[in-house]
């Protein structure tokens, strides 16, 4: 049974639409974590356009599950992460005009930079998850950086409007997850995962993760934090 990561961004999002100091992710972090989060996620960006750096040394210091930082590779951002040591890294990629993510990290692209990057974090004992499409040159790439993680981008599966498209996507998650753990690598997946799709992602082999923010945060709205985070968590028990 995968643990559920539940991203507090888009609750920063909110505080930052009037630069005031709430809705509070330090507090959502702790209402996630009592209805049975195993994980609290979140994006610092270069932009700072929702997390902030004082938000994330709070959480490292309140976080009692697991603390999973994503992050782009920037050299800022990359000292911050190794000063803080937050108990998981992921590498995303970032464009500044991006709503959110739109894929997965190119592992094969950026293989060298990322090769260095994977070592200092593991000289600092953090764990390192790549944020990448389920494609097997990516899996590849990402087990010889020695990657800990390999977290499946779920997007094309979860907009897809056609079942045929959807189980195409499956099976391809599948297939992909299969050869990451023939590499040693462990399984995690996010990305436009809802109350309604996330049944048929849970047979994802040796899933282990799944992150997932704005559909929580969406029905927080109306029945509150707690309770739409307990229904995550009894969707994907």
């Amino acid at each position: 049974m995968p643990i559920l990561g539940v991203n507090v961004d888009h609750i920063a999002t909110l505080r930052e639409a009037r630069k005031t100091f709430e809705p509070d992710p330090v507090e959502a972090a702790f209402i996630a974590e009592k209805a049975g989060a195993g994980c609290i996620t979140v994006h610092l960006r270069e932009d700072r356009r929702h997390i902030q750096d004082r938000d994330l040394r709070i959480l490292k210091e309140t976080v009692q599950t697991k603390l999973n930082l994503e992050m782009a590779s920037s050299e800022e951002i990359v000292e911050i992460a190794l000063s803080l040591r937050p108990h998981q890294v992921t590498i995303v990629p970032e464009k500044r005009e991006e709503l959110t993510t739109e894929g997965g990290l190119n592992v094969v692209k950026n293989y060298t930079n990322l090769l260095g990057l994977v070592k200092k974090f593991k000289e600092s004992n953090i764990l390192v998850s790549f944020f990448i499409d389920p494609q097997n040159e990516q899996v590849q790439a990402s087990a010889d950086c020695g990657a800990n993680f390999v977290e499946f981008h779920t997007g094309e599966y979860a907009n897809a409007k056609e079942e045929l498209l959807k189980r195409q996507e499956l099976i391809r998650l599948h297939e992909t997850a299969e050869l990451a753990i023939q590499k040693k690598l462990r399984v995690n997946a996010g990305h436009g995962l809802t109350h309604y799709n996330v049944k048929s992602v849970l047979s994802i082999p040796g899933l282990e993760e799944l992150h997932i923010g704005h559909s929580i945060i969406s029905r927080a709205v109306i029945v509150g934090l707690e309770r739409s985070v307990r229904e995550m968590v009894s969707f994907i028990s």
